[in-house]
């Protein structure tokens, strides 16, 4: 036996560093493609379909994240990583070689499917093979993760787009997939007994079919489907019924998807709730930035990609003191400070003009960052401290839905925005007939920018700009909400 113990304690360190490449793969994930977005639109077209190369990605993701977790439970970590990890690699592969945006859509369904599956086992499979006191260590190892991956990611899609070609930031995930893969598979030894528990599968369809409906109607109501149409009251319809499903099932489940009982813990309710809107934030900055710098400002790939990096530099650095924050002024002080912080990176992207050029971006960037580092490590910590042994995981997976589906609205609903806003000016100036939204994909591309007109171009470009500030204006009035939420948290832990 302790022959067993000590060889699985000299794989442990082989075993964190297949979770950490496993974390790398879903945390990159958001700011590569987004600086590689105003690249990919300019060759696939479809910039009406942009946000939805993110919310096919993040509604998959949400959806998913706690079925697999609860598949975990059931049947091991390792075989679900290893199942999670083919199908992130299967939707990587098909997304590089996609030919139009509406393959590229489907593939990141795909893509977000795997996902759901990476990051909760990567962080269950810690817990499973370090103690208590060795947790506080490891902790710090996975933040670095987010913080790698958050610098490089920005970094490397301007990169691959400047020097090679956006397909690569699909495809540079294969390899660093079968590493995590081989590591698990080969030095994670798991003693599972199986045992019979229902899977909350109805719950899982009935949010997927009323958040996807919800979606459309923030996407393309008002542009591709008009407000007074049967197909939008259809789409108000499924979401509405959808929603009301969901509950009923969540109520009546033997094992809910969404236990609603943790929600009557105040701290719980209140931080899943500021999840949501910081969710919508992080998506918001994280999708559209790069669309400003290089269609608007007119910068490349690269000086966009580092807009994002000053955000992914001040998350880890905010964390890390956020941990010693916590110990000091308490878990709601310091949210508090979050809060405070995403004001004013609000405040920065709402007074951003083109003008301003990309260190006043890059700057609103970090604000923002410090903010998601200081609320989300104070909600996390808050949590896990006011449950027990036995909710803590369900707590901390809700949580992370409730993230996942703000990213998967906000994108939604600020991506509505911005087509809704394109689409007046182009209407206005009584262009309809010879461009539409989708034509902004040539803004982004110099080569295919030249085949505009003047007018086309002025047009285009005023909508673009007009269209971004009012998504700017929704996070700056989301900070706000934020902030607001953070102050109804509790003063003390039991409370």
């Amino acid at each position: 036996m302790e022959d067993f113990i000590k060889e699985k304690k000299m794989k442990r360190p082989l075993v964190l560093v297949a979770v950490m490449l496993g974390m790398f793969l879903a945390a990159i994930e958001a700011t590569i493609v987004a600086t590689a977005m105003p690249s990919i639109v300019a060759d696939l077209g479809g910039f009406s379909l942009y946000s939805w190369v993110f919310s096919a990605y993040l509604l998959t993701n949400a959806a998913t994240v706690l079925i697999f977790g609860k598949l975990s439970d059931i049947f091991g970590r390792k075989p679900i990583f290893v199942i999670g990890v083919t199908i992130f690699l299967t939707g990587s592969t098909l997304s590089g070689f996609s030919t139009s945006m509406v393959m590229l859509i489907i593939s990141r369904f795909i893509q977000g499917i795997g996902a759901g599956a990476l990051m909760p086992i990567a962080t269950t499979i810690v817990g499973d093979i370090y103690n208590k006191e060795e947790r506080a260590k490891i902790q710090g190892y996975l933040a670095s993760v987010w913080g790698i991956s958050a610098v490089s990611g920005p970094l490397l899609g301007g990169f691959f787009v400047d020097i090679l070609n956006w397909r690569y930031v699909f495809w540079m995930n294969i390899p660093l997939g079968i590493l995590a893969m081989l590591g698990i598979i080969f030095f994670l030894r798991e003693d599972i007994k199986k045992k019979r528990s229902s899977i909350d599968y109805a719950g899982a369809i009935w949010i997927v079919v009323s958040v996807f409906s919800l979606m459309f109607i923030l996407v393309e109501g008002g542009v591709s489907i008009a407000w007074n149409s049967f197909v939008m009251v259809g789409l108000i319809g499924t979401t509405i019924i959808g929603l009301v499903l969901f509950f009923y099932q969540e109520r009546r489940a033997s094992v809910p998807m969404m236990p609603f009982d943790i929600w009557k813990i105040r701290i719980i309710t209140v931080a899943n709730l500021t999840s949501l809107t910081t969710g919508m934030i992080l998506i918001g900055v994280s999708s559209y930035l790069p669309a400003f710098v290089q269609g608007v400002m007119g910068y490349s790939a690269t000086i966009a990609g580092f807009t994002l990096t000053t955000m992914s530099i001040g998350w880890p650095i905010a964390a890390t003191v956020a941990g010693k924050l916590l110990l000091v002024i308490g878990y709601r002080n310091t949210s508090l400070l979050g809060g405070v912080s995403l004001i004013i990176g609000g405040i920065l992207f709402f007074l951003l003009t083109p003008e301003k050029g990309p260190i006043w971006a890059g700057t609103g960037s970090f604000f923002i960052g410090v903010g998601m580092g200081l609320t989300n490590t104070s909600f996390i910590v808050g949590i896990q401290s006011t449950v027990g042994f036995e909710t803590r995981g369900v707590a901390t997976a809700a949580n992370m839905f409730m993230r996942s589906l703000g990213s998967a609205l906000g994108v939604a609903l600020l991506g509505g925005l911005l087509n809704g806003k394109i689409n007046t000016f182009i209407e206005n100036e009584g262009l309809a007939d010879r461009i539409s939204v989708d034509s902004a994909n040539k803004l982004l591309d110099p080569h295919q920018n030249a085949s505009l007109t003047e007018q086309a171009k002025l047009v285009l470009q005023e909508g673009l700009t007009s269209g971004l500030h009012l998504v700017y204006t929704g996070i700056l009035v989301l900070a706000l909400i934020s902030f607001i939420l953070i102050n109804f948290m509790p003063k003390k832990e039991n409370e």
